[in-house]
This record gives C-alpha cells, sequence and structure tokens, in this order.
C-alpha cells in the first residue's frame, strides 16, 4: 500500500510541474493574413487626406501597434489640430473599401494546414491581435476560420498596445492555461516584445511583408509554417 502511495504521490509531483503545450495564441497581420500591403495603402491614402508627410522609416517603426495607438502619435508628431479618432475613421473607411476589392488579399502560405494542424491536435488556438474587432471578424468570416478559434481579443480594446504583454496575458487567459503552457506566433518586435513580456515562448515569423523587425529576442525564428507543425514544436514544452 506504502508503495502506490509514493507511486501516486510521485505521479501527482510530475503533473504539478509538467509543461506541455496547449494553447497557441496567433497574431493576424503578417501571420494568418497578408493584409500589410492592404493597411498600407490605406494609411497613405489618410496621409494624403490630411496633408502629412509620413516617411518609410517612421510607417514601419508602427508595425504591430494598434491604429489608435499610431493616429495618436501622429497627431502629437505633426500637432494635428483633428482628433486621433478622426485619423482612425479615415484610414478605416479606406480600408474597408480596399478589402472588399482588392483581389490579392489571401492568407499567408501555410498557415490554414498550421491552424488546422494543431486544431486537430487538440490545441486551444486565440486571436490576439492590434487590428479592430472589425478587422479580425471581417477576416475571419471572410476566410471561415471561426471554427478553429475558441476566442479572439483586438488590441484596439485595451488601455495598453503592443509591446505591453496584456494582450497576451488576456489570451492565456481565454484559453484557461498558465502562459508556461501557451506559444506566441508573431512577425513584429512591438509583438515579441509583448510576447516575452508576458513569459511566454515565441516563435517570430519572418513575413515578407514586415520589413526591419528585430527578431532577437524571440525563442524561435522561421521562415515557413511547416518548421513549427506540432510534431515539431511539442519537444520544446515537453519536460
Amino acid at each position: 500500500m506504502l508503495f502506490h502511495v509514493n507511486c501516486y504521490n510521485i505521479f501527482i509531483f510530475d503533473a504539478k510541474f509538467t509543461k506541455m503545450l496547449k494553447a497557441v495564441l496567433f497574431d493576424m497581420d503578417g501571420v494568418i493574413v497578408d493584409t500589410e500591403p492592404l493597411h498600407k495603402k490605406a494609411y497613405f491614402k489618410m496621409f494624403e487626406s490630411f496633408n502629412i508627410d509620413v516617411s518609410t522609416e517612421m510607417y514601419e517603426a508602427f508595425t504591430g501597434q494598434s491604429t489608435i495607438n499610431i493616429c495618436r502619435q501622429l497627431c502629437d508628431h505633426f500637432k494635428l489640430t483633428c482628433q486621433p479618432e478622426d485619423l482612425v475613421n479615415s484610414k478605416r473607411a479606406f480600408f474597408k473599401d480596399l478589402f472588399y476589392s482588392d483581389p490579392d488579399l489571401d492568407l499567408i502560405p501555410g498557415v490554414r494546414a498550421l491552424i488546422k494542424n494543431y486544431y486537430d491536435n487538440g490545441l486551444k488556438l486565440v486571436l490576439a491581435s492590434s487590428a479592430s474587432m472589425l478587422t479580425i471578424n471581417n477576416v475571419f468570416n471572410r476566410f471561415e476560420l471561426n471554427s478553429y478559434f475558441i476566442g479572439k481579443i483586438s488590441g484596439a480594446d485595451l488601455k495598453a498596445s503592443k509591446p505591453h504583454p496584456e494582450i497576451f496575458q488576456k489570451a492565456a487567459q481565454m484559453a484557461s492555461e498558465p502562459v508556461e503552457n501557451c506559444m506566441v506566433i508573431e512577425d513584429s518586435t512591438s509583438g515579441i516584445k509583448a510576447a516575452k513580456s508576458a513569459n511566454i515562448y515565441c516563435v517570430a515569423f519572418k513575413s515578407p511583408n514586415s520589413k526591419n523587425q528585430d527578431y532577437t529576442l524571440a525563442d524561435q525564428l522561421i521562415t515557413d509554417f511547416d518548421e513549427i507543425t506540432y510534431s515539431k514544436i511539442r519537444q520544446k514544452f515537453v519536460r
């Protein structure tokens, strides 16, 4: 009896400290869908309509941030008399037109297969994007992704924007998993910093449209989603 009790106690001890991959927290732009070219077109149409000259370097520094946060910075930098919300509404109107008219909008190659691979292996999937919930829902509806995800979070609805860890902390809570059992897939410097500040394992995807991003803080850098299928990535979480 003592032997069985001791074995049982050891089993409980091991289970308590076992680290396993249970949830994957996806960024959207540059990871799931290639909306960056559309966002860029919409932003520059908005810049033109407000007569502001945004350099390529300044625009690239905005990668991974919410639209409202970007527009606040623009109002401060260019000393605009309008409200940040005015810029947001203008940009979103341009983006909406492009979303339904641009024929090149598509998912990132390989991401649907990866999502299905994770879903079929019982992982909980949560979307954690700086995009507005309107944009998130438009993308998920167009590409029929809702059935794979247990939840979606928009950074536009939070107090702090990436690189603050709030969005990934809330995504882990939504998945009902401790952060050590979660993984983030990101393509931006801000997103990677947010994931690591939340103490979550982060895979950086080197997206063709995410220029001049710093991947050094990421735990793993990939250029193809086949590198992190469930059978390949799960071993990094077993201990």
